[in-house]
């Protein structure tokens, strides 16, 4: 769960990352508040937000987990509780 955060929230941050290696390579100061408009950190954040949800997207199909039926705990014919798993 905390793998599947942090990589979404990576994905988010990752236009804000870019667009302030962009001022840097422009030599202009990232950490500057005028670089930083309204309009370009909207536009970021919308970028951030695309990115996210198709990375959750892309793992919620392409993840091997979530392959087959879910068979939820049952006691089996032993008596024992058997876990739930995918089938």
């Amino acid at each position: 769960m905390a793998r599947s955060l942090l990589e979404t929230l990576g994905l988010f941050a990752l236009p804000f990352l870019l667009y302030a290696l962009f001022l840097g390579f422009r030599a202009r100061h990232p950490l500057v508040v005028e670089h930083w408009s309204r309009g370009a950190v909207s536009w970021l954040a919308l970028a951030g937000l695309l990115l996210a949800i198709a990375g959750f997207l892309v793992a919620g199909f392409f993840d091997g987990r979530s392959r087959g039926a879910y068979i939820p705990a049952h006691m089996d014919e032993n008596g024992r509780l058997a876990p739930g798993h995918f089938q």
